[in-house]
């Protein structure tokens, strides 16, 4: 029998959680959630859901399925937290970014960029997906690249000049890593009038299907399909 899997998107502003691409609920989350806290309000929120298995997208780097660091845009705590104790059920891990980039993948070599509190990302080929922090590149006066592309950035410079520096910063980092096409997800992806040739806007839907496929298994080997570097 196919698992039925919970998705739990975490980010900076809501924390959204799916059982189908059509299914979802969500609530606010911000620099004072903890795990704990998420955990609470999660439980009544998926009382009436039946699910075997849980996908966890969380906007920091993860290794191995554990979070490697405190976040950015978040509470405390998270380092070390059991979500599988919490929750009751199997869990896996991955950066936010990386979840929808898988969710979001058809075939050769695709650049994730997501424009959302911060700036996510993640490359996928083949059955790899390799997660990236391309928001800590350094960038104009001492800053990082976050810093112009996330929602501070948005936020300060206006909406105009917010756009000209996504517009750029799409055409290099497409270009730096020799990517195929780039898929603009994250809640600002809209908020582009234009973008350049080879780049596509995502759909925030396809961390669904990201969750699930992390749950994909091949069916000789029987070992998990996409491997997460």
């Amino acid at each position: 029998m196919r698992r039925k899997i919970l998705v739990i998107d975490i980010g900076g502003s809501n924390v959204k959680l799916m059982v189908s691409r059509r299914e979802k609920r969500k609530f606010k989350s911000g620099p004072k959630l903890t795990p704990r806290e998420m955990i609470a309000q999660i439980r009544p929120l998926v009382s009436d859901w039946k699910f075997d298995a849980i996908s966890m997208g969380f906007p920091s780097p993860v290794r191995e399925g554990r979070i490697m660091s405190e976040p950015k845009h978040l509470g405390k705590g998270w380092v070390g937290f059991d979500f599988k104790k919490a929750l009751g059920k199997p869990v896996r891990i991955i950066n936010d970014a990386s979840m929808q980039a898988l969710g979001s993948y058809r075939g050769r070599r695709m650049l994730f960029l997501g424009l959302g509190t911060g700036l996510g990302s993640a490359l996928v080929w083949r059955n790899y997906v390799l997660p990236l922090e391309l928001g800590d590149l350094p960038y104009r006066n001492g800053s990082v690249i976050e810093d112009y592309l996330g929602k501070p950035g948005l936020a300060r410079l206006g909406e105009k000049t917010w756009q000209r520096d996504v517009y750029y910063a799409l055409v290099q980092l497409k270009k730096s890593l020799i990517a195929d096409y780039v898929v603009l997800g994250g809640g600002n992806a809209k908020k582009m009038d234009e973008l350049p040739e080879g780049v596509e806007r995502g759909n925030n839907r396809n961390a669904f299907l990201g969750g699930t496929r992390l749950w994909e298994i091949e069916p000789r080997t029987r070992r998990p399909k996409w491997q997460i570097l």
